[in-house]
């Protein structure tokens, strides 16, 4: 996939505050009150090349950030599958001092292997992680995919800030591939995305498109009820609920090329609502991207229904409302994936930033971009 980025100017600050404020104004108010996370603008854009190396690994692939405010740096998960080097995050610092983010701005500063509980590498193939968060205790939760096609679950465990796991969080069985891939994650359509309330009380994950046995991935022609499902602070699943992951919004490019559409990250804002992120990629044209807030309170618990219901029969998916269509920036996107708030910026805004994954393509680029809210 060809990339080539159509920059903003650096100062340039693309206002989206009528998109906001008109989804947040349409949203009924529910039990627990939805932060105000206000009208936001887009204040840049860094770059990180395909092939960068840092301490003998090839930086890519980060399909999942998260903040760290004690220490004013981010953990960033590659998906490498432990196939071009070791399962690693890295440590990221961003410099968003005078409001932007500009060249340079990013920079690697440290890079993480992921060992099992004894310690030991994981082996190529084995995992396929994807989503990275910080707990209140200072640890790390991380999300795998799992491969449907070697039969490797999917996981959600928690690791150590250096690297080592230390828990496997229960994740409800019908989540894992069967042999005749009728039941389970597909592959490359697991576990995506990862976050924290911002209490630390639940952690939300979801699968990017349908198991199995729900339904249909998302096409042009259809939607796909994917799962997301919660986590209390025990570290046990406490409920879940039916997501849509809309349509693929642009045909391919000849009509019978590649396109998907998937639900890749979630950004909790408490333990109801949370902001959506939605990728879609067709051959020829490119990415599309855009952010929805997620309202739970109504949803149906389908926690241990093994199956849904075909038609979705007593089933109240969430509720999901249009925040923001990344085309309105003016830029090319890139395969984003990543989604967290970063500081708090001087003049008192709220910074949240967005990174891709390259897929180690010489192609494409590990993309950064910066919103205050």
């Amino acid at each position: 996939m060809t990339v080539s980025i159509h920059r903003c100017s650096r100062r340039l600050v693309c206002s989206l505050a009528a998109v906001v404020g008109a989804a947040l104004t349409s949203i009924p108010a529910a039990a627990d009150p939805l932060p105000d996370i206000g009208p936001a603008s887009f204040v840049g854009e860094d770059l990180l090349p395909t092939g960068l190396m840092f301490r003998g690994t090839e930086v890519g692939g980060l399909s999942g950030f998260s903040y760290d405010a004690a220490r004013g740096v981010y953990y960033a998960i590659s998906d490498d599958r432990s196939t071009i080097d070791p399962a690693r995050f890295y440590t990221l610092r961003i410099s968003l001092a005078d409001g932007s983010l500009d060249d340079g701005d990013v920079s690697v500063v440290g890079v993480t292997r992921l060992r099992d509980p004894r310690g030991r590498l994981f082996p190529p193939g084995s995992l396929d992680p994807e989503s990275i968060a910080l707990t209140p205790s200072r640890t790390l939760v991380i999300t795998s995919e799992g491969d449907a096609s070697q039969l490797i679950d999917p996981f959600v465990r928690e690791f150590s800030l250096f690297g080592r796991q230390l828990s496997d969080a229960p994740v409800p069985s019908y989540y894992d591939p069967t042999a005749d891939l009728t039941f389970g994650v597909r592959t490359n359509l697991g576990f995506e995305s990862g976050g924290f309330t911002p209490d630390g009380r639940f952690f939300f994950t979801g699968t990017e498109n349908a198991l199995a046995q729900d339904g249909p991935t998302a096409t042009l022609m259809t939607t796909s009820p994917a799962r997301i499902l919660r986590f209390d602070q025990a570290g046990s699943p406490d409920q879940e609920f039916v997501y849509i992951v809309e349509t693929v919004p642009d045909p391919p490019i000849p009509p019978d090329a590649f396109s998907t559409n998937g639900l890749v990250e979630l950004l909790p804002l408490s333990p109801t609502r949370l902001l959506a992120m939605e990728r879609s990629f067709s051959t020829g044209v490119g990415n599309d991207v855009r952010i929805y807030l997620v309202d739970t309170a109504g949803a149906t618990d389908t926690l241990g229904l093994p199956a849904l219901p075909q038609d979705l029969s007593g089933v109240q998916v969430a509720q999901k409302t249009l925040v923001l269509d990344l085309d309105v920036l003016g830029v090319t996107l890139d395969n984003l994936e990543g989604l967290t708030f970063g500081p708090v910026l001087p003049d008192g805004r709220q910074s949240l930033l967005i990174v891709s994954d390259n897929n180690f393509s010489p192609t494409q680029v590990t993309q950064f971009l910066a919103f205050t809210v």
